[in-house]
């Protein structure tokens, strides 16, 4: 488990959920001007609840995401995205 310290530090940013939680995140710019973007939602005791992958392409619109936690689904295009 990742103390709120641990968080902070790993991630670029954050805001707290109206639950008690908070949703992390840091951006990757790749190679070819794509980005990704990683995920993270904690509960209040900064427990992890899911954690998840965006994709973005050079144009700045979402086009995929991957399920990494609990479960590991694998990557999905986004609806009206090839």
């Amino acid at each position: 488990m990742s103390s709120r310290a641990a968080n902070e530090s790993k991630f670029s940013a954050w805001r707290d959920l109206p639950n008690g939680g908070r949703l992390y995140w840091l951006e990757v710019a790749g190679r070819s001007g794509w980005r990704a973007r990683y995920v993270k939602e904690v509960d209040g005791f900064e427990v992890t609840l899911r954690f998840w992958q965006e994709i973005y392409n050079e144009r700045g619109q979402f086009v995929e995401v991957h399920h990494k936690y609990p479960e590991d689904g694998g990557h999905q295009a986004v609806e009206g995205d090839a």
